[in-house]
């Protein structure tokens, strides 16, 4: 059971690999943290020894990266005609989808691991705690695989990958922005705050703020974990219509 899941995980981490678009993202995710962390951020001028100015953009970086690696996921596959001879192999639906997303989160886990001259720049700088850098890792990466999970689904629903990046950035957007001010004033007025505290608590921003702070929370943990299943699900769900039709 565990063997499909490998051999596409396989299948798909390589092809990232086998063409240059997979170095340029990895070029531009690298030269973006280093922007936003050090002019934007005021790395420097804080005079802080910790990463907060590394982390704090990264919400906004998957925002859009994001989406542009999961939409080729099964867009791509349905435009070309492949994914019937992919679902015709002797593999479970589910774990092609799993294995296609364990691709992609780890081709983002390789690029977020690239960024440990940082880690190396501020242990040197100063004495930062490094249980909080590490909680913030941990976070980014959870909080990568819920955006990729959701644009997976995503890019299921359609063979045109320009369409689902945008789904996916919109549907993203949602998520990181629901426990804003911007967003709860728009509907404190009329809906009841049981509905109001449901709505932020599924805000990116909040989740992953705390974690940067340090403080892992289960209930976070869980909720990333619950977002990722929940979109895997709606994937195979989606895949499967989409081949019955």
């Amino acid at each position: 059971m565990i063997g499909g899941t490998i051999a596409v995980y396989r299948r798909e981490l390589s092809g990232y690999f086998a063409t240059p678009v997979a170095f340029v993202f990895i070029v531009i995710f690298l030269l973006l943290t280093g922007i936003f962390t050090f002019y934007v951020g005021g790395f420097f001028e804080r005079g802080q020894a910790d990463l907060k100015p590394f982390f704090m953009f990264h919400p906004w970086l998957y925002l859009l990266l994001m989406p542009a690696i999961a939409m080729r996921l099964w867009a791509e596959e349905r435009k070309t005609g492949s994914i019937e001879l992919l679902l015709t192999l002797p593999v479970r639906l589910w774990e092609v989808v799993l294995g296609k997303f364990l691709a992609a989160w780890s081709f983002t886990a390789i690029a977020l691991a690239l960024t440990f001259p940082l880690w190396l720049t501020v242990s040197y700088l100063g004495q930062p705690d490094q249980g909080v850098i590490v909680a913030g890792y941990l976070g980014s990466l959870l909080m990568a695989g819920g955006y990729l999970a959701i644009c997976a689904c995503l890019s299921a629903v359609t063979s045109n990958q320009v369409i689902a990046f945008v789904l996916g950035v919109i549907v993203c957007l949602m998520f990181t922005v629901s426990g804003t001010p911007i967003v709860l004033d728009l509907i404190t007025a009329w809906a009841p705050q049981s509905l109001v505290d449901t709505i932020a608590s599924f805000s990116f921003l909040g989740r992953f703020g705390a974690i940067v702070d340090g403080v892992v929370d289960l209930r976070d943990l869980v909720y990333f974990a619950s977002l990722i299943a929940f979109w895997l699900f709606a994937n195979a769900v989606a895949v499967d219509l989409r081949k019955a039709g």
